[in-house]
């Protein structure tokens, strides 16, 4: 059985600049996104003459611009096998470097998977800077799934990477829920010492916490206070996708999965209709969760994450980072509703301190997209992914 989770299309990276050991605020202002991120670079390049700071000021810049095409790199689509399953996966190849090195990439919970454009931005992006990136297809993340086996699939996928390349370790990097399978990957004894750093972007630390969070509107602050915010509507959604027939009869659950798949997908009319072929008592429950989410299942959904506790704690990086090999860059948007960025703040307790080496709560990002702060937030991102190209290219 497994355990879902959501994210959704218009899901962006935001959050007070603040590493989570230094906690130093930054001074805000508002500009424009490509000059300041241009600004940015400018001011790396002056203060510090690293290659990888520089190419990581450019990263962020095509990734923040969608009309942006890299012409210095080449894609690539293959297969790798996982089980004795065929999955698919892209690749995209920087030119002219000799021996880069290379990091699988994990999307989130989105139905397009690997083909979602903003992976696709960004994968370019990254491979532009010099690294190449292997995107998997994790069938049970694009399902809205989060399920032990999607840790299988990416070992797989670090396995095939290795081998194109013909390196003993690469690197990993997931966004949201795919962050904290990366987590779990990279902490799993089968993959562990292939795996030379891993980079969690917006990745849950227990997936039981975040579910609550998605009815109650509040989590708990690794501090003891309790943070309030809305939670984005999806992830009641999900809850209920999940285990359909816990919460329908079993005459109406193919028709009920249909109207939640529909409108997870954004399809509202198809949802609306799919909706229509279930009993009155299903639709009314149907109805109540596209109009209003969380409060008339509030307790159903309570008892269904009871029900589930030991199934989400296999998929949650709480408990599991002790013996993580790879050294650990955590990312997150501040202002996080799909999963908060207090998740960060646990996931930074969790990862044992030699291993961490940033964490990073920026309101530069917002879930797995980048929005237009100061000039000192874009520093901080530039500072932190240019640390990981960094450490990339430490590990060739």
């Amino acid at each position: 059985m497994t355990t879902s989770m959501t994210g959704h299309r218009n899901d962006t990276l935001t959050g007070t600049s603040q590493d989570v050991r230094a906690r130093r605020p930054w001074v805000r202002a508002r500009g424009v996104r490509i000059a300041l991120f241009v600004l940015a670079a400018v001011a790396v390049i002056l203060a510090r003459p690293a290659s990888h700071h520089a190419r990581a000021a450019s990263l962020l810049v095509a990734f923040s611009d969608p009309t942006s095409t890299p012409a210095t790199l080449t894609e690539e689509r293959l297969t790798f096998t996982r089980e004795g399953e065929e999955v698919p996966a892209r690749l995209y190849v920087p030119t002219g470097i000799t021996k880069p090195p290379g990091i699988v990439l994990v999307h989130g919970v989105h139905h397009a998977g690997i083909e979602e454009p903003r992976l696709e931005r960004f994968a370019r992006a990254v491979a532009a800077a010099g690294v190449v990136v292997m995107t998997p297809a994790v069938k049970e993340l694009s399902d809205y799934k989060v399920a032990p086996r999607s840790i299988d699939t990416v070992g797989a996928a670090i396995e095939k990477l290795r081998d194109r390349l013909g390196v003993e370790k690469v690197g990993l990097m997931g966004m949201s829920f795919g962050g904290g399978i990366s987590l779990l990957t990279a902490a799993d004894a089968r993959f562990a010492e292939h795996v030379s750093f891993v980079v969690a972007v917006g990745a849950h630390g227990d997936l039981g916490r975040v579910s609550r969070f998605f009815i109650e509107d509040e989590i708990p602050e690794p501090g003891g206070a309790t943070k309030k915010l809305r939670a984005h509507g999806y992830g009641v959604m999900v809850l209920v996708y999940s285990h359909v027939e816990d919460f329908f009869p079993a005459e109406d659950v193919p028709a009920a999965r249909d109207a939640l798949r529909f409108w997870l997908w954004e399809k509202r009319d198809d949802a609306r209709t799919a909706a229509a072929k279930v009993s009155p008592p299903s639709k009314a429950k149907l109805d109540g969760l596209f109009d209003v989410g969380a409060p008339p299942m509030k307790e159903e959904l309570l008892a269904e994450i009871d029900r589930h506790a030991e199934e989400m704690a296999k998929v949650s990086p709480h408990g599991h980072l002790g013996a993580i090999r790879a050294n650990v860059y955590l990312l997150h948007g501040e202002g996080d509703t799909v999963i908060p960025a207090t998740e960060t703040l646990w996931l930074a307790r969790d990862v044992p301190p030699a291993r961490l080496k940033t964490a990073l709560v920026s309101p530069a990002i917002e879930h797995v997209e980048l929005k237009s702060p100061s000039v000192a937030d874009k520093w901080a991102l530039v500072r932190f992914m240019g640390d990981v190209i960094g450490e990339a290219e430490a590990s060739r």
